[in-house]
């Protein structure tokens, strides 16, 4: 409550003890017997005290209120910018040259591995394609005579056979050499090497290297990891209760390592569903390049709030009275001994974010937004009227 409102309650505090010192001793014992009993959610005040509490009415207004919501979570890497490197043969590493934490670019080569393998599978398929290359010609020549019923049907099958048996263990061939890194379509025989590259699958940087000269890998072992760190994300953890208050496309600014600079994310993917601590998981893409952003950090991020329009009322309009929240309402006029009343209507509502000097109110099932005056100003002196409500029977 500002300083403004507080004294404002105690003018008028005042001004109702006054009222009631002047008004106590006019009544009859048969008078006071009969005083109107209000309801516990009802406050009444007549006009000179409605002036004096300076009551101002209004209605609820649908508004674009953006609040914050403090939340923490880590850094991470999609899994198209995060790649684990081996070498499906294995192999003893000849060379290598990064240390983590080097810069490489795609296709850039990470180490040399040696194999007597390497070399068995170059050999067999420099024969193999020889041999498929005869095996062709020989298919075409019989086909031909076949044609010409000069060969039998059953040495053509047989000529086929063979040829089709070369052809698929050529591309089988192919494929291994592709495993390795070497490109079977310039292959010549005097290309065989017990050395191949290991190279990089996407551009990055080092995270972690696992292999030292001499040593052997096998095809299982983790050579290197690299990481894109351009395109990062976010994942957020968020309470149960605020699972409502985000959706995709909502901004976030975030920070790292307890320093000052900002940086900025946007939603775009919320968890579709609580985790077994009641606690809800939202995603958000890093924006532009961060060159202090690392995957695995840990960040403290404030969501913007989403802008949708909601019902909202001045803040000081809504009061807080045995841990609830509350507004006044109108709810009509009356006469009493010949002098004018009205009577407000204390309805619980609960408070959503906050901005700008609104808040966001949670209205109870039923409540006609259109049609119903709210205390928009003088509702701290409208609680102070209903706590002080047994000694104003005027």
């Amino acid at each position: 409550m500002t300083k403004y409102n507080v004294l404002s309650n105690l003018i008028f505090t005042v001004f109702l003890a006054t009222l009631i010192s002047c008004n106590s001793g006019s009544k009859s014992p048969a008078e006071a017997k009969e005083a109107e009993v209000l309801p516990e959610d009802i406050v009444e005040l007549r006009e000179d005290q409605i002036k004096i509490a300076n009551i101002e009415m209004g209605t609820i207004e649908m508004l674009s209120i953006s609040g914050t919501l403090k939340v923490s979570g880590t850094v991470a890497a999609a899994p198209q910018n995060l790649a684990t490197v081996s070498m499906p043969l294995g192999g003893f590493v000849k060379s290598t040259s990064l240390m983590p934490g080097n810069a490489v670019t795609k296709g850039q080569t990470l180490a040399i591995l040696e194999n007597q393998e390497f070399v068995d599978i170059q050999q067999n398929y420099l024969e193999a394609r020889n041999k498929l290359e005869y095996a062709e010609a020989e298919y075409i020549r019989h086909a031909e005579l076949y044609k010409d019923d000069v060969y039998s049907q059953k040495n053509l099958q047989q000529v086929t056979t063979e040829y089709k048996n070369l052809k698929a263990q050529v591309k089988a061939l192919e494929q291994k050499l592709a495993l390795i890194g070497i490109n079977p379509a310039n292959f010549k025989e005097d290309d065989i090497t017990r050395a191949v590259a290991v190279v990089s699958p996407i551009s990055g940087y080092v995270k972690t290297v696992n292999i030292n000269l001499g040593k052997f890998v096998a095809p299982s072992d983790v050579l290197f990891e690299i990481v894109n760190s351009d395109k990062l994300f976010l994942e957020l953890t968020l309470y149960e209760k605020d699972a409502d208050k985000v959706s995709a496309g909502q901004k976030i600014r975030f920070f790292i390592n307890n320093e000052t600079e900002q940086h900025d994310a946007v939603i775009y993917q919320t968890g579709k569903s609580i985790n077994t601590d009641r606690t809800y998981n939202v995603y958000a893409s890093v924006s532009g390049a961060c060159k202090n952003v690392l995957p695995g950090m840990y960040v403290n991020a404030l969501i913007e709030a989403s802008n949708n329009k909601v019902a909202a009322l001045p803040s000081d309009a809504i009061v807080s009275f045995d841990d609830k929240d509350y507004i006044f309402i109108f709810d009509k006029n009356k006469e009493e001994g010949g002098k004018p009343f009205t009577e407000y209507k204390m309805v619980e509502v609960r408070k959503g974010v906050s901005d700008g000097g609104f808040t966001e109110v949670i209205l109870p099932d039923g409540f006609d937004i259109q049609t119903t005056k709210v205390a928009i100003k003088g509702a701290y002196n409208l609680l102070s009227a209903k706590k002080n409500a047994g000694e104003m029977s005027c």
